[in-house]
């Protein structure tokens, strides 16, 4: 991203101070505590007027007349796009990440659901995880159970280690001892790792290639798989919100409302995310600022966030969320880290 404006070295070392004390104090910075704070050797009245400069810009604002000033949003962008320090973690936090991780990897489900509350305990922020898509899962086994003649039970586990049930109603009967024919033939369908996409066309392409009872055998099967509900409802989990509402900036009713409505919508929230990582091209990490995403009930609110992969291949998105005055640093190695953990170990599981 390009600065609107090209910020001279005064103004940035100016500009840092500000965010960096902002983020520790939640409370308007004046002239004298950015010297005392970072040893300048500059005179108060010196830094006074540079920050006159940055507000004018519109990089800083002042609530009152009397008042230190604040970043606004356009300060924040700067500060993170060009001056910010990415705390690295050291290695006990790095062990600690993959541990946790690791201990959980007993199905995708599951590891989500704990990741969330991991990045929430050890940014001491709100974690925020999307559940892989399944339809790249790969289909391990299907298990057919005929219950009546026209009713089926069926178990589908897949690669991202999850084990789902069924039940599905067929238009024409199916003698129970076509069931164990029909578990042979579809788990022999899966031996070149086919994805939950593929299942259904993979079985259809075989239908004319076979003769006599293959060829019913799979009518049935693409018959009973076309009445199977593929692809779950996207699932979102969320951990540490708590934690949002015990900053500052949400002891305003009114805007803890706000925000609250918003984390009900966790969808919206995850929207904006994947078009900013469109946007700056599938990047490592992004962070949205506030007003940027133009999403309701999120001006108060800044997201670091990381997409996690199985392979290659994009399946989800993480990350951490909180007031505007969030440590970014130290929450962008975080996020980052988590994301490489999770996409090791999701790889493995999938194998």
């Amino acid at each position: 991203m390009n600065p609107e404006t090209v910020l001279t070295d005064r103004e940035e070392l100016i500009l840092r101070a500000v965010v960096e004390t902002f983020i520790t104090t939640a409370e308007a910075v004046g002239s004298r505590s950015v010297v005392k704070r970072f040893g300048l050797n500059l005179s108060p009245a010196t830094v006074r007027n540079v920050m006159a400069d940055l507000e004018e810009a519109g990089y800083l604002q002042q609530l009152h007349t009397s008042s230190g000033r604040i970043p606004t949003d356009k300060g924040y962008r700067y500060y993170v796009d060009y001056l910010m320090r990415v705390q690295e973690l050291s290695e006990a936090e790095r062990q600690r990440i993959d541990a946790e991780l690791s201990a959980m990897m007993r199905d995708a489900e599951n590891v989500m659901r704990h990741t969330s509350h991991l990045l929430a305990l050890v940014t001491q922020h709100t974690g925020i995880v999307e559940a892989p898509d399944d339809s790249h899962a790969e289909i391990r086994r299907i298990e057919v159970v005929p219950i009546t003649n026209q009713r089926m039970a069926v178990l589908v586990a897949d690669s991202y280690g999850n084990v789902r049930t069924m039940l599905v109603a067929l238009g024409d009967a199916v003698p129970p001892p076509v069931a164990p024919k029909l578990n042979s033939f579809l788990n022999e369908q899966l031996s070149h790792g086919v994805t939950f996409d593929q299942l259904v066309a993979s079985i259809q392409s075989r239908v004319r290639t076979l003769l006599d009872e293959e060829r019913i055998l799979a009518e049935t099967a693409a018959n009973l798989l076309g009445l199977m509900p593929m692809h779950r409802a996207s699932q979102v989990f969320l951990d540490g919100a708590s934690q949002l509402f015990e900053q500052p900036e949400f002891h305003d009713v009114a805007k803890a409302r706000e925000v609250f409505n918003f984390l009900e919508e966790r969808q919206g929230l995850l929207n904006a995310v994947r078009q900013r990582l469109m946007r700056d091209g599938a990047p490592r990490f992004t962070t949205i600022i506030g007003g940027e995403a133009e999403v309701e009930g999120i001006d108060e609110i800044s997201v670091v966030a990381s997409p996690y992969r199985v392979g290659d291949q994009t399946v989800g998105v993480l990350g951490v969320l909180g007031p505007r005055r969030m440590p970014y640093g130290r929450l962008t190695s975080v996020v980052d880290y988590t994301a490489s953990s999770l996409s090791r170990l999701l790889t493995r599981l999938s194998c």
